[in-house]
């Protein structure tokens, strides 16, 4: 049986993220944990969370997981969420600046208090939006173009180097709601929470060989 680690860092929604990948997931053990040894035998990784990000990194060096997760990242398909899209870029503004993993280029930065016609934005970004495929990925099959999933976030991810973006919302400003790089995809959006197309692109990713 295959396993999939669903990587426990004290933020997040583990639970919904765990029951929607037991849901597509059939006949693959899905595990939330925060063991070193489970994460290493696990064939596919998932890094959820939703909150701070000097918090989720700061947890992440408690737990002593820098080393077993760099070495998952460079081999195994991985899946990032939310707040594990932010921590995969080089650094982010949040806290008065942290360090992420360096796996996407570019740095993290909090939405502006305006729009592009000078309107005030409500921070945070709450609610459904499109999200438009600027690459294909086998993680797209079965989700057309444009369509809405469910967001939860008062930072994003710049469309820093365009062949790591591949997929791109508008909320005041444009974002990388989408990214990927070798046998890495992460979304800024909950998967868990966005009903069928959720669903479509975490069947997708438990069929991922990590490969585009």
């Amino acid at each position: 049986m295959s396993n999939i680690a669903v990587v426990d860092l004290g933020t997040g929604n583990l639970h919904s993220v765990s029951k929607a990948l037991e849901r597509v997931a059939v006949g693959q053990s899905v595990s939330v944990t925060r063991d070193p040894l489970v994460i290493k035998s696990a064939e596919r990784i998932v890094l959820p969370g939703q909150g701070a990000i000097r918090s989720w990194l700061e947890a992440l060096s408690a737990e002593g997981l820098e080393t077993v997760l760099t070495e998952a990242i460079a081999s195994k398909p991985v899946l990032g969420i939310c707040l594990g899209l932010q921590s995969l870029y080089q650094s982010s503004e949040e806290d008065g600046g942290a360090e992420g993993l360096g796996v996407l280029s570019g740095r993290v930065k909090r939405f502006p208090a305006t729009d592009f016609s000078g309107s005030r934005l409500k921070v945070p970004h709450m609610g459904w939006n499109r999200v438009e495929q600027s690459i294909s990925h086998p993680l797209w099959v079965g989700i057309g173009n444009g369509s809405r999933f469910y967001f939860v976030h008062s930072y994003y991810a710049p469309c820093a180097v365009a062949d790591e973006v591949v997929g791109v919302t508008c909320y005041g400003v444009e974002f990388a709601s989408a990214a990927a790089r070798k046998n890495v995809f992460a979304v800024q959006f909950h998967p868990e929470k966005s009903h069928r197309h959720g669903l479509t692109l975490l069947a997708n990713f438990v069929r991922w060989d990590g490969t585009a």
